[in-house]
């Protein structure tokens, strides 16, 4: 069982932010810099809304 959740993604958190394209190169320093943890962070752009949602994910 424990073989088929290997390598899938999980999500951990999330957070919504006022849009900041520097939040772009914040999710690249810390996927670059926090792989070997097992983490990596998302993020995406809500235009209607004017927000940035960042998502934190676990390599399980």
């Amino acid at each position: 069982m424990a073989e088929e959740n290997e390598g899938k993604l999980e999500l951990i958190s999330c957070k919504s932010f006022q849009a900041n394209d520097e939040l772009v190169r914040v999710v690249d320093f810390l996927n670059k810099n926090l792989k070997s943890k097992k983490v990596m962070f998302g993020i995406s752009k809500d235009k209607e809304n004017d927000l940035m949602n960042i998502n934190i994910y676990e390599f399980r």
